[in-house]
């Protein structure tokens, strides 16, 4: 990922903060006849398991993608995090040309497969992440056993410990600080969640320095 100075944001607490609100990402490996496999799957983030942390997901056994990550390649997984297009008209610099403010985490390992066990502790751990702690969540200890059993023997989850960690923030850096309190305005008064959820990102940037 092309990363210029001023939208870099490799460092560890960013990406980890980007990873945990956005935890649904395509997964890319190369096969070994060199084709590109990607699979769409949400992660779970141990953020104090290795120096840049550890990545959990699954896949299912009968799925080609499992083939690949038992084989040890390395992976990519790409963590989108806000993003809205930007207006040259919010700016009070001129010339200007359209363009695009967003949030990117890609974070590279290899897979380690885990057992049924630790796969069944995994699955509980997502549904705990998911359905929150309300009285009525789901609960995946609560299945009939062999209902368990059956989805355990179906998916095999596993584990990426980082090995290294890319992140770039777009957020009207380049520009005056007017132009990104525009952009900011613009986007908050649009009405779109996702403009306002970026808008939201951008104001927190300019309070971490960039």
């Amino acid at each position: 990922m092309y990363v210029p100075a001023e939208f870099d944001a490799s460092d560890r607490a960013f990406c980890h903060e980007v990873i945990r609100a956005y935890p649904f990402a395509p997964i890319t490996t190369v096969t070994a006849s060199g084709d590109l496999l990607a699979s769409h799957l949400p992660f779970l983030l141990d953020e104090d398991r290795g120096p840049l942390g550890t990545l959990i997901g699954h896949v299912a056994r009968n799925s080609p993608h499992h083939d690949e990550l038992v084989r040890g390649t390395t992976a990519l997984v790409a963590f989108t995090g806000p993003h809205a297009y930007v207006s040259p008209t919010w700016y009070e610099t001129h010339p200007a040309v359209p363009t695009w403010n967003y949030c990117i985490v890609h974070a590279y390992g290899i897979a380690r497969m885990l057992d049924e066990t630790a796969t069944r502790a995994y699955l509980e751990r997502l549904a705990h992440r998911f359905e929150g702690t309300r009285e009525t969540a789901w609960r995946f200890d609560a299945l009939p056993p062999d209902y368990q059993s059956k989805m355990v023997r179906g998916l095999v989850a596993f584990e990426i410990e980082i090995a290294r960690l890319q992140g770039k923030a777009k957020l009207t850096q380049n520009r005056s600080a007017t132009d990104i309190a525009n952009v900011i305005a613009a986007l908050e008064a649009s009405g779109d969640r996702h403009d306002t959820e970026l808008a939201r990102w951008m104001h927190r940037s300019r309070h971490r320095g960039g």
